[in-house]
């Protein structure tokens, strides 16, 4: 994966790179929107605390498929209030990798229940093991 930054348009507004390229040949995951709820049904009533569940979320899905964080090429994420954005930012910075991947963060007006307050996507790329 290679990260694209090119000159000649305005860097990043946060910890995201503007583009991610990916090699031919590579194992591709693309996983679902993941809320924050626990297991036990449990919802934070924080943007935080549900973004960390969904990254942990993400997290586990990865690993099923043989991958982590560091393969994350793309997140698309949502929340239902512009103060929402900084608490996701800081948790998602803390669960992504160097170089940084491709992300959209958009404000939506809910989802299927109204205490959720984020929900993120992912696509996580790795080339296959060599053998």
């Amino acid at each position: 994966m290679r990260p694209i930054t090119p000159a000649g348009i305005r860097p990043p507004f946060a910890r995201y790179s503007h583009a991610m390229e990916v090699e031919a040949g590579s194992r591709m995951v693309f996983c679902s929107g993941q809320l924050g709820i626990a297991a036990d049904e449990t919802i934070p009533d924080d943007v935080e605390g549900q973004a960390e569940l969904c990254f942990k979320a993400i997290g586990i899905i990865l690993a099923g498929a043989g991958m982590g964080f560091a393969d994350i090429v793309r997140i698309n994420a949502y929340v239902t209030a512009r103060e929402h954005m900084k608490g996701y930012m800081e948790v998602r910075d803390r669960f992504t990798a160097d170089p940084p991947p491709a992300s959209t963060l958009m404000i939506v007006s809910g989802f299927t229940r109204p205490e959720f307050l984020v929900e993120i996507e992912v696509v996580a790329a790795s080339l296959p093991a060599q053998g």
